[in-house]
């Protein structure tokens, strides 16, 4: 079943523990999600100074915010929070569908290591910003699985500020 828009509503760090376990899907392919990363305006986020690449994460709720990182990935996000900025990183799936595909566009044969970073993700899923800014479920859809995992949290990944903030959840193993 779809996620409805208003489950991306409230802030980035809500949003981004409960999509934990939910169905990421995308042109014949899907996976768990299994790790994510809030962002809501801390100084670590795009949005903390308004600029035309983050204002989408000021005013949606609902939107793929999907930007060009080191040169070489794109990375996907979704908007949050309708009274202020915020998005939620996709950072970690357990393949489910389409995995000979997936592993054909990473050229890797670890199904551990396919999209085990958002950089990967979105090479295997074959996501690029053509589809920033469309709204979820009208061509990547979030689905409800309805299964509880095990979900722990700590600092996000690569970043240089706000390292304090523990918004970052993920599956224990």
């Amino acid at each position: 079943m779809e996620i409805k828009k208003s489950f991306f509503r409230p802030k980035a760090r809500i949003v981004a523990k409960e999509l934990i376990g939910k169905i990421l899907s995308y042109k014949n392919l899907s996976g768990i999600i299994t790790e994510t990363e809030a962002y809501e305006n801390d100084e670590a986020s795009h949005a903390f100074r308004r600029t035309e690449r983050s204002a989408l994460m000021h005013d949606s709720h609902g939107k793929l915010y999907i930007y060009f990182i080191y040169g070489n990935y794109y990375c996907l996000n979704i908007t949050t929070y309708d009274k202020g900025p915020g998005a939620v990183l996709i950072r970690g799936l357990k393949p489910l569908e389409g995995i000979s595909i997936m592993k054909r566009r990473r050229n890797c044969d670890d199904t551990d290591n396919l999209l085990n970073g958002p950089g990967k993700i979105c090479q295997a899923f074959n996501i690029d910003k053509k589809l920033n800014g469309s709204l979820v479920n009208d061509k990547i859809k979030v689905l409800d699985n309805n299964i509880k995992l095990k979900i722990e949290k700590g600092p996000r990944i690569g970043i240089k500020k706000s390292q304090h903030l523990k918004w970052r959840f993920f599956v224990k193993e």
